[in-house]
């Protein structure tokens, strides 16, 4: 018996390989890791997706004072679904009609975002609607 690859079956190696191009409304590992960070509570805070995603500077080098842009956010720019703003002091990348209709996509799927931790973008997206907060003690006449 022969072994090794046959013509015509694709191997493991070809099937477990990631599709070069991904879809608007797929993002990649780091892309979402990206997402999970910068949007996660912090400090009892739910940063909103109005404030965008802070970019520092380069301070020093051919570069000087122009945005530093992670590599996970090159693809999302490279799609089209983020947009850098470089004016004032602190550079933001902001999603666009585009990247919020992907990362509405995202937000669908429990598996992406933690339904409970991202709540707070589910809202944003209009995925869920805001309830006021309601005390489990009775109210004081």
């Amino acid at each position: 018996m022969r072994r090794g690859r046959q013509i015509g079956v694709p191997c493991a190696k070809d099937i477990m390989s990631p599709s070069p191009t991904l879809s608007p409304y797929s993002f990649s590992a780091a892309e979402r890791d990206l997402i999970r960070r910068e949007f996660g509570p912090r400090f009892g805070q739910q940063p909103a997706l109005a404030h965008g995603l802070f970019l520092r500077r380069w301070r020093s080098g051919p570069q000087t004072g122009q945005p530093k842009i992670p590599v996970a956010m090159r693809g999302l720019l490279d799609r089209g679904l983020l947009e850098i703003h470089a004016a004032g002091a602190h550079p933001r990348a902001f999603f666009t009609t585009a990247g919020l209709e992907a990362l509405r996509h995202l937000a669908a799927h429990p598996r992406w975002l933690d339904p409970v931790r991202f709540r707070h973008l589910r809202i944003e997206l209009g995925l869920e609607t805001a309830e006021p907060y309601r005390s489990p003690l009775p109210a004081l006449a």
